[in-house]
């Protein structure tokens, strides 16, 4: 098991530089009923379900650098041209460049609403990461927990159980400083006890989020060979029909 702090920080140091950040792909997507995607390079998890499993486990090998000012050149112009109100970063983990990401924030028109999709590691690690994302108006925060518990986190990530931790950390300090966010969840590997714990959990925190968006597994073929090879059962009643990896 790994650190998922210091592998931020090792990662960082390979798809960040001065301001910029790695991307390997920008592109409209239907997701949120359709959406302007910037697709970053580097992540501090090694999830077992990763659609994204070759970016993220090479990223020396993948992507190119861009400054902030060329990310929200793009994203603008992806979603002019589809007629799109609303913009991400996603792929991999956008908060490893911290301030690439605030400047990124900083160029987006407040007419497009931003939705920053992360594991919620390094926002619960830095209680100042929260208060930065706080100016933001037009931010919605999707908060991306791996597992219902410490020990699924564990498992399917491969980090330290305390990194669960962090996630819901990430949570608490979130509406603390009054962030507009909610939580999602990886379900497909969970028995029905263990997520109804954390749907009592989660309701502490807010009672919006005991109705968390449940993720489940899309079994693309590299992800499928990759949980048989690490053993990996899941608990879905069905199986989710393969969608193309583009409209992800």
């Amino acid at each position: 098991m790994f650190d998922p702090i210091k592998l931020a920080e090792l990662t960082k140091k390979e798809v960040c530089k001065a301001g910029l950040r790695k991307y390997y792909r920008f592109r409209p997507s239907r997701f949120y009923g359709g959406i302007s995607t910037a697709d970053c390079v580097g992540c501090c998890l090694r999830c077992v379900f990763c659609w994204a499993w070759k970016v993220v486990s090479r990223p020396l090998d993948h992507g190119e650098f861009y400054r902030p000012e060329e990310v929200a050149k793009r994203l603008t112009g992806i979603a002019e041209k589809k007629r799109l109100s609303q913009m991400r970063i996603s792929g991999n983990e956008p908060t490893l460049g911290w301030e690439h990401l605030l400047d990124v924030l900083d160029l987006i028109n407040d007419r497009y609403l931003f939705i920053l999709e992360t594991n919620g590691i390094l926002i619960g690690e830095n209680d100042d990461r929260p208060r930065d994302l706080s100016k933001y108006k037009n931010l919605h925060v999707r908060v991306s927990l791996k597992g219902t518990c410490r020990e699924e986190f564990s498992r399917l990530t491969g980090a330290l159980p305390e990194g669960f931790d962090l996630q819901i950390r990430a949570l608490e300090y979130l509406i603390r400083h009054r962030v507009n966010c909610h939580p999602a969840c990886m379900t497909s590997f969970s028995p029905p006890d263990n997520i109804k714990a954390l749907r009592r959990r989660l309701k502490n925190i807010h009672a919006g989020f005991e109705d968390f968006e449940a993720e489940e597994i899309i079994l693309y073929p590299h992800v499928e060979e990759r949980l048989k090879k690490l053993n990996i059962a899941y608990y879905t009643a069905h199986r989710p029909d393969n969608i193309p990896l583009e409209q992800i």
